[in-house]
């Protein structure tokens, strides 16, 4: 069973477990002033194994699937295991967990005293994986939403960014842009930090000649 599956079970129950009841809501959610006041700061982790609803679970837990296990030997999860060998897993593993907790970083500094703010959900994360994965793969299509269209995953991740930045500065929703763009941002310099430190791999090389390469005419492609 792949690290992926392991993770996307054990948030699948501890998020039914949160369905159905309030208090495990209360005891694992990402209250800012728990943590200035208590030191909770276990709430940076445990709040991404809890989500809002079923639709908000499956969501997420299907992009982390689809990058980080179900692409095959392009996964996240199989990349890092090709680029790192032996501490490919565990590289993965740490990069999940600290994508927790450094996507909510800003939030926590700009809501130390809020008691009207909370936010849960593993959006950060899985945002780290789906822009590692795109560092791995900047050409290979990825489908926009409604759109019968692929695009290079370079520019889907670009485009995405800009869309979460604007709506992180409208703000008044209840979707956490701020997590999205620092668990993205995150990913990638965790990839390119570790691939500098743990292996031989030329990701940044890679990843240049890569957009170098592309035809601009193949930049749309529908289906």
């Amino acid at each position: 069973m792949s690290v992926t599956v392991i993770i996307i079970i054990i948030t699948v129950l501890i998020s039914i477990a949160g369905f159905r009841s309030e208090k495990v809501i209360d005891d694992l959610i990402f209250y800012p002033p728990a943590i200035t006041e208590k030191n909770q700061y276990y709430r940076f982790i445990t709040c991404g194994f809890i989500h809002a609803d079923i639709s908000h679970l499956i969501f997420n837990m299907y992009a982390l699937y689809l990058f980080g296990d179900g692409q095959g030997k392009t996964g996240t999860e199989n990349i890092f295991a090709a680029v790192f060998g032996d501490y490919g897993k565990l590289l993965y593993i740490v990069m999940y967990i600290s994508a927790l907790v450094v996507c909510l970083i800003p939030s926590f500094q700009k809501n130390k005293n809020n008691v009207n703010y909370r936010s849960l959900g593993a959006s950060g994360a899985v945002s780290a994986v789906v822009f590692a994965f795109i560092l791995f793969n900047p050409l290979l299509g990825v489908g926009l939403i409604f759109i019968p269209v692929f695009i290079p995953g370079f520019l889907f991740g670009i485009i995405y960014l800009v869309v979460s930045w604007l709506l992180d500065r409208k703000g008044g929703g209840s979707i956490n842009h701020s997590a999205h763009i620092w668990g993205a941002l995150f990913g990638i310099i965790f990839f390119i930090i570790a691939s500098k430190l743990f292996s031989n791999y030329p990701l940044l090389d890679h990843f240049i000649e890569s957009v170098k390469s592309l035809d601009p005419s193949k930049i749309f492609t529908t289906y």
